[in-house]
């Protein structure tokens, strides 16, 4: 799986990619993380890159066509790169607390399966775990909810390596809260298809 995360200076979108690779690690696959800058600010797009797999990676250029799509900061939503060589049957994770209708997206996402486009609030459970508004930890916990690509087990364990005490206990919790929200949204979508 290649993933690319979008975020700006300050929000951990460097650390989120690395934190993906340990996880892997930890699940005994293969991966590799790294960030492509900018201007180096706070504040500023700031772009990370991850690949998943079970076999050796070769591969050591930018992710162009990632299976996976995050996105930590909302703003960034309607540049017209930021979906560029999307996998048709990709997935894309949003830091939203506003609904995908209103994010205004339709058009770069709108052929992608039910499911596979998601808005997490990550900033406001980050504010609520952690204390503050750093979304990649959380986002993190709602990707493994999303895609089933590792375990949340996994997730946690990566950002307890990353973070060490009340904080990696904090950034846990705000994970496994948007893992439980993404899952209970998933189970409520599978059933009203269902049913229809």
């Amino acid at each position: 799986m290649q993933i690319r995360i979008h975020g700006r200076g300050g929000q951990g979108v460097v650390s989120a990619a690395e934190m993906l690779s340990i996880a892997a690690f930890i699940e005994g696959r293969y991966a590799q993380a790294f960030p492509s800058f900018g201007s180096e600010r706070m504040g500023a797009p700031v772009t990370a890159f991850c690949r998943i797999s079970n076999y050796p990676i070769r591969v050591h250029e930018p992710v162009a066509q990632p299976d996976t799509l995050i996105i930590q900061d909302p703003t960034l939503l309607h540049q017209g790169s930021l979906f560029g060589g999307l996998h048709p049957d990709g997935y894309v994770l949003v830091n939203s607390s506003r609904d995908l209708d209103e994010l205004g997206i339709g058009s770069y996402v709108g052929k992608l399966a039910p499911g596979h486009v998601v808005a997490a609030p990550a900033t406001e459970l980050a504010l609520r775990y952690v204390g503050r508004p750093l979304p990649n930890s959380t986002l993190l916990g709602a990707f493994a909810a999303m895609t089933s690509e590792l375990r949340l087990e996994s997730v946690l364990a990566a950002i307890r390596q990353k973070f060490a005490g009340k904080i990696g206990e904090a950034n846990a919790a705000a994970a496994q809260a948007a893992y439980a929200l993404v899952s209970c949204n998933e189970m409520r979508e599978k059933i009203h298809v269902e049913a229809d």
